[in-house]
């Protein structure tokens, strides 16, 4: 069985003072997704490159305390990907690909964070352009190989993916045109929304971030915006999945997937 975690940590090095290196040698994760590094190589070289026993991958921003993309693993990846080809997201560190490819399977794990459009328009226009961007290149990918896309992707995709749907139609996340761009990616490129396949009603339990104005968290006011979306080969071998809620180390929870390879 192979464990599989995605978690946003807004800011590594807060994640770690909150707890994350001893519940992932807990957890015993094989892979772990992560997004919203916030750090820089140096940051990381002084432990941080390895944790709970994995060795980590890193896509950096060229701004410093901004974005950043990693993945820590146990086993050796056959070839290493930074970036997806786009010049404008690539320089904001977005997407990371670890390959693991044999005589019998390409397989392939993604972590990927796609920009919020939350702080004004000019960021929700950038998230448009990142849409339109990675879509062709994900179809390009499942057309080559398996993969599992684990990240933030900002957007929760139905109603039942956040608590106040009805408030939220006119706000970044939960807009229409975004909501169908996400239905299209997972036609299109055939790909399976895995916690949803495990749970499809799922509600308060599947949420994995909530903001820090009021009581969200303490009410579960929350969104689903953390996903592992699959080829249909690798989201048939998925047999389990727990949301982390016990402790915070960010404003997203860690989501944990099993599969059977």
């Amino acid at each position: 069985m192979y464990q599989l975690t995605s978690l946003n940590l807004n800011g590594i090095r807060s994640a770690t003072r909150k707890g994350l290196a001893a519940w992932l040698s807990r957890q015993g994760a094989d892979c772990i997704c992560v997004q919203e590094l916030k750090a820089q190589a140096q940051d990381v070289a002084d432990g941080l490159d390895n944790l709970a026993g994995t060795r980590g991958y890193f896509h950096f921003a060229q701004q410093k305390g901004y974005s950043g993309v990693g993945i820590y693993c146990r086993h050796t990846p056959s070839d290493v990907k930074t970036g997806f080809g786009s010049p404008e997201f690539d320089a904001e560190g977005r997407y990371l690909e670890l390959r693991f490819d044999t005589a019998s399977h390409k397989r392939s794990i993604l972590s990927v964070y796609f920009p919020s459009g939350s702080s004004g328009e000019d960021r929700q226009a950038a998230k448009y352009r990142f849409l339109d961007q990675i879509y062709p290149h994900l179809l390009a990918l499942q057309s080559q190989r398996d993969f599992i896309l684990c990240g933030d992707i900002n957007i929760a995709h139905q109603t039942i993916d956040l608590k106040n749907w009805r408030g939220n139609q006119k706000n970044s996340g939960f807009l229409p045109a975004e909501r169908d761009w996400f239905s299209r990616l997972l036609a299109d490129c055939h790909l399976v929304d895995v916690h949803r396949h495990l749970a499809p009603t799922a509600t308060d339990e599947a949420y994995t971030w909530w903001s820090n104005r009021g009581q969200a968290y303490a009410n579960n006011v929350g969104w689903r915006l953390d996903y592992h979306l699959a080829t249909p080969a690798m989201a048939a071998l998925a047999r389990e999945v727990s949301v982390y809620k016990a402790e915070r180390f960010s404003d997203h929870a860690p989501i944990t997937i099993t599969y059977d390879f």
